[in-house]
């Protein structure tokens, strides 16, 4: 009867297996990995939440920013409707234009946005905020022929360039920012042309933008080699020391620092003092290394050293020395063993470190406004004019995408040359 009773409580050679309480153990497993997945999306919820907000959002608001253009379309409907028929450049439009462009004004300066309005036309083409503001006061007491008493009002309403402008901003999405952004602009005939020579300031500052870039983040290289260097290969007393002094800017202001290179850096500063003191320079040939592009650089790499020191130090710390010793040993002289077995080995810490100070150096702001002056300025400061001062939030927008589109390229040429796998910050 043991016997029997033994074989009838025994699972199936074949059948399926099952939990303590009879599910099958596969879909128990499934449900316990599900329940996992959802624990560890629950953990890193609140920190999505936050990378969304203050991170996603902002660059979704500034990419939507660089393409809206509401403020015409708002605030001239009628005169965007009459002028939907209207392409030959060339002429002038019908009188119904003009009487939509009189009934649009009046009806802006009632709202009082015809300050915003004659504002943004004046981005586009220079002029038209003293033209628009001025046809607003008298537009409710013009009559018709509405044509004639515009043109004899102000002379750009005869200028078919002028209603060409209010067509292309009035649409709700555009690309005049863009064009803005690279020098370059519409004609009457809605051909894309480069702006006037005086206007052509972006393209030049781009290129001013990513050289000095290039050389801050040369000279930190050349200035943080050694020290992460020294730092991998130190006895712990004497590298606890000096990584100390390599972390001690972090306690600092960046203002303070920035504004201490103004004083040693000005022509009656501690470095012209010391050079006319030695007697390297004359007493009337000061050097000028302030408010100009020589100080930008010289500022931001001393206040992005430590970015590049960090990196290269983290990853020569775990070079084991017994590389050197090997290549030694098979004949290598110092130096050849350096070049073909230690440099090789720091690549990721070189790449990490370049690229991180590259990407601080093409958006500093602080550094260049004190120290820059007019010809150390770098296209952050153009951002945060329009920002601030002129209120072009559309071409602010434009920069700062074209910024960002140019950092995600740098990443994408360094994941194809090096790749992001060997990136290596810590």
């Amino acid at each position: 009867m043991t016997d029997a009773a033994t074989t009838d409580a025994a699972p199936p050679a074949n059948g399926p297996l099952t939990t303590a309480d009879g599910r099958p153990l596969k879909s128990a497993l499934a449900r316990a990995e599900r329940m996992r997945r959802v624990k560890a999306m629950l953990l890193v919820l609140p920190l999505l939440l936050f990378i969304g907000i203050t991170f996603l959002s902002p660059i979704a608001l500034m990419l939507f920013r660089s393409v809206d253009n509401p403020i015409v379309a708002d605030n001239m409907p009628r005169t965007i409707a009459a002028l939907e028929a209207w392409d030959d450049h060339g002429e002038l439009p019908d009188e119904a234009a003009f009487a939509a462009l009189t009934a649009d004004l009046a009806e802006a300066r009632r709202n009082r946005t015809i300050g915003r309005l004659a504002t943004r036309l004046n981005y586009e083409t220079g002029g038209l905020r003293s033209t628009v503001t001025r046809t607003g006061r008298r537009a409710q007491r013009l009559k018709a022929p509405f044509k004639e008493a515009l043109i004899g009002l102000d002379g750009d309403w005869a200028n078919p360039e002028t209603w060409a402008t209010i067509k292309r901003l009035g649409k709700r999405i555009t690309g005049v920012n863009y064009l803005a952004a690279v020098d370059r602009r519409y004609d009457v005939d809605g051909n894309v042309v480069p702006q006037p020579e005086v206007r052509r300031i972006y393209i030049g500052n781009f290129i001013q933008t990513l050289w000095m870039s290039v050389i801050v983040t040369i000279a930190c290289l050349a200035l943080g080699f050694p020290v992460a260097y020294l730092l991998s290969i130190l006895p712990l007393r004497y590298s606890n020391v000096l990584m100390i002094l390599v972390l001690l800017p972090f306690w600092t202001s960046l203002l303070v620092r920035t504004t201490s290179w103004i004083v040693l850096l000005q022509t009656e500063g501690i470095i012209n003092d010391i050079l006319v003191w030695s007697g390297i320079i004359s007493d009337d040939g000061r050097i000028q290394l302030i408010f100009n592009a020589e100080g930008t650089v010289i500022a931001m790499t001393h206040i992005l050293l430590p970015f590049m020191i960090l990196p290269l130090y983290s990853v020569m710390k775990t070079i084991p020395p017994i590389y050197m010793r090997a290549a030694a040993s098979l004949g290598a002289s110092r130096h050849y063993a350096f070049r073909r077995v230690y440099l090789p080995n720091t690549l990721p810490g070189i790449g990490a470190g370049c690229l991180l100070v590259f990407i601080l150096a093409i958006g500093y702001y602080i550094t260049p406004a004190l120290v820059g002056g007019q010809d150390g300025m770098m296209i952050s400061n153009f951002i945060a004019y329009h920002m601030q001062r002129s209120l072009n939030w559309g071409l602010a927008a434009a920069l700062g995408a074209i910024l960002l589109f140019g950092v995600l390229i740098l990443y994408w040429v360094y994941s194809k040359l090096v790749g992001i796998e060997r990136l290596k910050l810590g």
